[in-house]
């Protein structure tokens, strides 16, 4: 993999970074968790008519500008920095990614152009009520009949799914899993919003019951394609929560530098800079995995299920451990409602969920190098 990122890389980055420091406060952040839509529509028309983030990563002949997994994963960081309460997860990292290695071009022309432009949210609808994220632990049945598709079954977890106008569900059929579109608005199809841990990232059940849907990518047993779909998924996850990562770390160093205690501030204590310096550590090491995923999923997709479970599985326990670590260092004023430490820690531990827990990452990858 590449150690730098080009200039034109760092210049996303720096434009992103601005954009969300004026769209993207705290104050904000908490107002929009709050409200029914969960998002800012205007912050999401600007996004992509005026900063092209939806098509980033996608094609231009789709409405894209041809960026990849790395421009994308430089995307989520930024947005994993600041919260920002937004479908683009769903939409661009999950829907959106499924759709562009689809191998389906009737798909990606029917939806990515729509995606593009920011007219379309959409997402993707794995696991049920089992808690598995396993493409090969679905029961949701899609069957064939003479007008087409239709797909039954229940769906949890779904990120923004009680609000996205486009649903890729996947569901078994009699040849094995596969990956199926439906309308939000179709018959059949009941949506409603769960109560999450994180205020920042709405989740949703959703009930199926004979729903049209259209088939996306292979037939028959689509078992590899959905492998890859979960894996370009968990390696976006991976990247927002070095995000969040850093900046539990960037505020607790700031704390610790200006929070004086006997006469001294806090960051002068042993205890304190060993805290922030493994907090560094974990954070530059979850970044080098995440990172090293993308670049994986670029330039050779064949290979990236161990770089993807290495990733979600560190990256995982690198936030978890600096959301903690940095309300340790806060102290009392950590635990309050106001300071905005909960809001990460709460981003931490739902994430870590998402997709799978870094011990059912670790089992995998352990599979797949032969331990």
């Amino acid at each position: 993999m590449a150690l730098t990122l080009t200039e034109e890389q760092d210049e996303l980055r720096a434009t992103l970074r601005r954009f969300l420091a004026d769209r993207s406060p705290s104050a904000v952040v908490r107002r929009w968790t709050e409200s029914e839509e969960g998002h800012d529509p205007a912050a999401w028309r600007q996004m992509a008519g005026q900063l092209g983030l939806q098509g980033l990563a996608f094609q231009e002949k789709y409405g894209g500008s041809g960026g990849g997994p790395v421009e994308l994963a430089i995307v989520l960081e930024e947005l994993g920095r600041v919260l920002l309460p937004s479908p683009y997860f769903a939409t661009v990292a999950l829907a959106g990614q499924a759709l562009a290695v689809s191998g389906d071009d009737a798909a990606k022309a029917r939806w990515l152009p729509a995606i593009a432009d920011g007219s379309l949210t959409a997402t993707l609808a794995l696991a049920e009520e089992s808690g598995s994220w396993r493409p090969e632990d679905v029961t949701a049945a899609a069957s064939r009949g003479d007008d087409g598709w239709t797909v039954s079954g229940t769906k949890m977890f779904v990120v923004d799914g009680h609000t996205a106008g486009l649903i890729l569900v996947v569901a078994r059929t009699d040849t094995g899993p596969g990956l199926f579109a439906v309308s939000g608005s179709a018959a059949g199809v009941s949506r409603a919003r769960l109560d999450a841990l994180d205020a920042t990232r709405r989740l949703a059940r959703i009930d199926l019951a004979g729903a049209p849907a259209l088939r996306v990518g292979p037939d028959g047993d689509a078992s590899a394609y959905l492998r890859a779909v979960t894996d370009l998924a968990v390696v976006a996850l991976a990247a927002e929560q070095v995000g969040g990562a850093q900046a539990c770390l960037d505020a607790a160093v700031e704390y610790a530098k200006v929070r004086v205690q006997f006469g001294r501030p806090i960051g002068s204590f042993q205890a304190i800079k060993h805290k922030c310096a493994d907090m560094l550590l974990e954070v530059e090491g979850a970044r080098s995995a995440a990172y090293h995923a993308a670049s994986v999923a670029a330039r050779d997709p064949a290979g990236l299920s161990a770089p993807a479970a290495l990733a979600a599985a560190y990256c995982s326990d690198a936030f978890s451990h600096a959301a903690k670590e940095s309300i340790q260092i806060y102290g009392g004023i950590g635990y309050t409602w106001e300071h905005d430490a909960h809001l990460y820690l709460k981003r931490a531990k739902s994430s870590e969920h998402l997709f799978g827990g870094p011990a059912m990452h670790r089992a995998r990858l352990a599979d797949l190098i032969g331990i």
